[in-house]
């Protein structure tokens, strides 16, 4: 049996006759940019996120650089974020003129290390952008009285957590802004590329919505700058109809996590996410393979004694950006594959020691944990439509194979 990452097909394939019938109420609309389908998603997002504005637009990145640009951020201008997360998320602080800066992240939880967010702050910081990291939320309470201190704004990166919560208030109701993603892949899952942004203020919420046509408050008068980043309305169908059902996918991913952690227990040299609190929602299961003697190191005694030693030669990045060994994560990797588990790495090499932020300084050893942590996860199967027989292979062959190489390292 294969087991794939992620699947796309059994959402259609369950939601097919409604997705069939909004999106042909489109097309035989007419009115394809715009209009009331867009409006009642707006709507419908809205309310789903606690809050009384949300604006579609054309991707995740957008959402952050339309957030961005609308709080007023850009050259002179200093944003602080982590650096383990998708590379839009700075690459939206450097698409306004504004220059990221990063912080290290918490090993136990991947998210960012808000005392360290904190001693970062200068006189040129603008706004913070914590990163709702695989789906578990950041310590939002703790981010906004921060920024309360500094008079800063607030930018929460949501694309990876839509359906999670804080202290019972969803993500993207707590920042000044809050920024989606309706990547397929996502929680809630367009049929191509989608986002939005939320807010509480109406003058902020005008003005992104502004920014997303061109900069124009009506037609053929253009007051900024803007871009063309609209939601679509043929996207906007396939999301209102897959919104009611968000939360019941949402538990469905809590349920898998919690048998990954309940039967991967006590599995040595595989750490285990913590569940955090129940505002999780689980967009990525990602476990940690150190390469320690005690962890999985027993893969090059275990390759070697198979003859597939090739099996342990680590990916080129490790050597090219300056990066702590990841041989034990990319043998596991490579293990599971070969044994019809297909597997993710979120993130392999960090954003700060990406060739783009070259110029930054950021060298060998500036952000440890986030280095190490590039190493060492791997993103195991999960999505709502996981059946039972998948992830039971997933965890009987990832225990096969740890153990397996834990033994011949004890013989």
């Amino acid at each position: 049996m294969q087991v794939p990452p992620f699947s796309l097909s059994e959402q259609i394939q369950e939601l097919g006759a409604a997705l069939d019938q909004a999106v042909l109420e489109v097309l035989r609309s007419g009115q394809y940019i715009g209009g009331a389908t867009i409006s009642r998603f707006e709507t419908d997002f809205a309310t789903a996120c606690g809050v009384p504005h949300a604006i579609g637009c054309n991707s995740g990145t957008d959402a952050l650089i339309l957030a961005l640009r609308g709080l007023g951020i850009g050259p002179g201008d200093e944003v602080i974020t982590a650096s383990f997360s998708f590379f839009a998320t700075a690459e939206a602080i450097s698409a306004v003129g504004a220059t990221p800066v990063f912080v290290d992240v918490e090993e136990s939880s991947y998210l960012i290390d808000l005392d360290q967010l904190e001693a970062a702050i200068t006189p040129a910081t603008r706004a913070l952008l914590p990163v709702h990291l695989f789906g578990r939320p950041v310590d939002m309470e703790r981010v906004c009285a921060i920024a309360e201190r500094h008079g800063l704004k607030v930018v929460e990166d949501c694309a990876q957590a839509t359906g999670a919560s804080w202290a019972g208030r969803p993500v993207g109701s707590w920042g000044d802004v809050g920024c989606f993603s309706f990547f397929p892949t996502k929680n809630l899952g367009a049929a191509g590329d989608g986002g939005a942004i939320t807010c509480r203020d109406a003058e902020l919420a005008q003005v992104i919505r502004e920014l997303a046509v061109h900069g124009m408050p009506r037609r053929y008068l253009h007051t900024a700058l803007g871009y063309n980043s609209r939601l679509d309305a043929i996207q906007a169908a396939v999301l209102t109809v897959k919104l009611p059902h968000l939360g019941r996918w949402v538990d469905r991913r809590r349920a898998i996590s919690a048998l990954y952690r309940q039967q991967l227990a006590g599995l040595g040299g595989v750490h285990l996410p913590e569940a955090g609190l129940t505002g999780h929602s689980w967009n990525q299961f990602v476990v940690r393979v150190p390469g320690t003697p005690s962890g999985v190191k027993a893969c090059a005694v275990a390759c070697n004694g198979s003859n597939q030693a090739a099996d342990c030669v680590s990916s080129t990045d490790s050597a090219d950006f300056g990066l702590p060994e990841a041989c034990c994560r990319d043998w596991l990797k490579q293990q599971l594959q070969n044994a019809g588990v297909s597997t993710i790495i979120y993130y392999p090499i960090p954003i700060h020691r990406q060739p783009a932020y070259a110029e930054l300084g950021y060298g060998p050893g500036s952000l440890p944990i986030t280095e190490r942590l590039c190493s060492e996860v791997l993103s195991l199967p999960i999505f709502p439509e996981l059946s039972v027989d998948q992830q039971q292979q997933v965890i009987a062959v990832l225990g096969q194979l740890v153990g397996a190489a834990q033994s011949a390292v004890a013989a």
